[in-house]
C-alpha cells in the first residue's frame, strides 16, 4: 500500500490517484503471520500472551495480538504450505496471476531462516501456477523482538507491478536508482 501510493505520488499523481492506488493495493493483498515467541510491549513491560516452546501461533498480529490457532512448530516447508493454504483461496489468487511477495521477519528471526522459508513459499507459488514478479525478504515490518514471520502476497495488475518496480529511498526500503 505504501509503496504503491508513494510511487503514484512520486510520479506526480493527485491525492485521489494516490488514494486509489493505495486502495487497489489493499484490495489485492493478503497477509498472515506466524509467531514463535511473543514480544514485549514497551508501555506494558511484558508480553500480553505467551507461546510455549515447541508451539507456534498462526494468525498473530504485529502489535502483540495472539493468533487464531496454536499448533506444534513444523518445518519451513510445512509452514509455507500452511500460510499459502490460508492466503491463496482468500482473495482468491488464481493460476496465471502475477504476484509480489513480502516475507518479513518479526524482529528476532534470522535472515537466513527467512530466506529458507521464502524458498519454500516460492516453490508453493510455482506449484499453484503463480508468477513471482517482485520479492522482498527481510525485517521490513517487525514486531519488536518477536520470533516469527509474516507472509504477504499482492496480486498485481500493470499499475501495481509498475508501482512496485519504481525506485524508492526510505528508511524501510531502498530500491532502484534515483527516486
Amino acid at each position: 500500500m505504501w509503496k504503491a501510493g508513494g510511487a503514484v505520488a512520486a510520479q506526480g499523481g493527485t491525492l485521489d490517484q494516490v488514494i486509489q492506488a493505495a486502495q487497489k493495493a489493499i484490495d489485492n493483498t493478503r497477509s498472515i503471520g506466524i509467531g514463535l515467541s511473543a514480544c514485549t510491549i514497551p508501555a506494558v513491560g511484558k508480553a500480553n500472551f505467551t507461546i510455549k516452546h515447541g508451539e507456534m501461533e498462526v494468525g498473530i498480529g504485529h502489535h502483540g495480538e495472539p493468533g487464531v490457532s496454536v499448533q506444534a512448530v513444523v518445518p519451513a516447508r510445512d509452514m509455507a504450505r500452511l500460510m499459502l493454504d490460508k492466503l491463496l483461496p482468500d482473495l482468491p489468487f488464481t493460476r496465471g496471476d502475477k504476484v509480489a511477495v513480502l516475507l518479513s521477519g518479526l524482529g528476532a528471526t534470522p535472515l537466513m531462516e527467512q530466506y529458507i522459508l521464502y524458498a519454500d513459499v516460492a516453490d508453493g507459488l510455482r506449484e499453484a501456477g503463480l508468477q513471482v514478479a517482485h520479492s522482498f525478504v527481510g525485517n521490513l515490518f517487525t514486531s519488536l523482538e518477536m520470533m516469527g514471520v509474516t507472509l504477504t502476497l499482492m496480486r498485481l495488475d500493470a499499475q501495481l507491478d509498475q508501482c512496485l518496480a519504481a525506485p524508492c529511498d526510505s528508511i524501510g526500503l531502498r530500491q532502484g536508482g534515483q527516486p
